[in-house]
């Protein structure tokens, strides 16, 4: 192809997501050939597309989700690839996130806080909230707890106005057992949630924790108290979605229908720093844990700062958590590492020792033995957007 392709990026700018999306469109653009973009800045649901009739570029990438637009990049000449999860796919590869994944990554986040009731707030119909709440539901039926569901029609489709759904969802919220541990759809359903605890005096997080999704870090901030979130990786979407576009321009076929990304895990914020166990001494040597894990820390130094034996310690851990207070340690120093390797070019010995380990090579080994697959692979497959990576 002589000169630069003609791209047309339609992806919202108003929310994190797409804003990391285009982020790692940008890395990719400054690591390869440049483009010449027509960046289209519209709300998702929009049909008011009168340039695409005539659109004569070389290629697409697409979040919008309206019937009537994806009826016509269907036909269009141009290179497509589709970064929408909000319907079903339209004939054009698809690289999204994996949303079942993230329901299960909010449902062990919240696990691991020693809750046992869960509810779920989400939107009933639209895609990526029903794979996100069913992969939520499916981690809790394995833990063997159950969980309460309210769904509502996604904004602008026919619902009950905001006042209205808003009322609903805090009978709703009322009505939950206490503690109990809230995943919603999104961070802004998040924020919804947050304020209808607000209204009907529910403590976050002390009586309900909350979780949202995407890590929008600006609406999450702006919470009170401020929103821990599950990481979609929406940046190395945007990467590898420029990449299959560019290859697709040059004349290459792709070679799969749809590609999922897994999450990077979660932001740990206000809304779910709780331990909802009644044992002052076990909370304390958790809260230790997951402050000091990656500083080499080892089972005798919780023992310094808790009343009890090591066999007591052991017994408390396995009770509550299902694994014992070294495992706790080596899980806390992977989940940092995994995060290291997905967002920084750190070599691995130095990850190793950010996150506690003197000896690079036990490192690799307690790695490969907790995730599946060498920190090496997993940075692999993290950028390729491999299903095999593993949370």
């Amino acid at each position: 192809m002589i000169g630069r392709p003609r791209v047309a990026l339609m992806i919202e700018t108003a929310g994190g997501y797409g804003r990391d999306i285009l982020d790692g469109i940008t890395r990719y653009l400054r690591m390869h050939r440049p483009w010449s973009i027509f960046l289209e800045r519209r709300e998702l649901d929009s049909t008011e597309l009168h340039w695409l009739d005539a659109w004569h570029g070389d290629g697409v990438l697409t979040r919008w989700s309206s019937p009537d637009v994806t009826n016509r990049l269907s036909e269009c000449k141009s290179a497509v690839v589709d970064l929408s999860g909000r319907r079903e796919p339209f004939g054009a590869p698809r690289i999204h996130c994996d949303d079942h994944a993230i329901g299960r990554v909010a449902a062990e986040h919240l696990l691991a806080r020693g809750l046992r009731s869960f509810g779920y707030c989400g939107f009933g119909g639209v895609t990526w909230a029903v794979r996100r709440r069913d992969g939520f539901l499916a981690a809790l039926t394995r833990s063997g707890v159950k969980c309460s569901v309210y769904e509502s029609s996604w904004p602008g489709l026919g619902g009950r106005p905001f006042e209205q759904d808003q009322q609903h969802l805090e009978a709703w919220l009322a009505a939950l057992d206490k503690p109990v541990g809230v995943m919603a759809c999104s961070d802004m359903r998040g924020v919804h949630v947050l304020d209808g605890c607000r209204s009907v005096g529910a403590r976050v997080p002390d009586e309900v924790a909350v979780i949202g999704v995407d890590d929008d870090a600006l609406l999450c901030g702006l919470c009170d108290p401020s929103l821990s979130s599950v990481i979609t990786n929406a940046p190395h979407i945007g990467y590898e979605a420029a990449a299959l576009l560019d290859a697709m321009m040059a004349g290459d076929r792709p070679t799969f229908q749809e590609r999922l990304i897994p999450p990077l895990g979660v932001a740990t914020r206000t809304s779910t720093d709780v331990l909802a166990v009644e044992d002052a001494a076990f909370s304390f040597a958790l809260r230790f844990i997951r402050e000091h894990a990656c500083h080499g820390i080892g089972v005798d130094d919780v023992l310094r700062g808790v009343p009890m034996s090591r066999m007591t310690l052991e017994r408390r851990f396995r009770k509550y958590l299902g694994h014992s207070p070294h495992a706790e340690i080596r899980l806390v120093q992977v989940g940092r590492a995994k995060q290291l390797l997905a967002e920084t070019a750190h070599p691995i010995h130095r990850v190793a020792e950010l996150v506690g380990f003197e000896h690079p090579e036990y490192f690799s080994v307690v790695f490969k033995r907790t995730v599946g697959m060498s920190p090496g692979a997993f940075r692999t497959a993290g950028r390729a957007g491999d299903d095999a990576y593993v949370e």
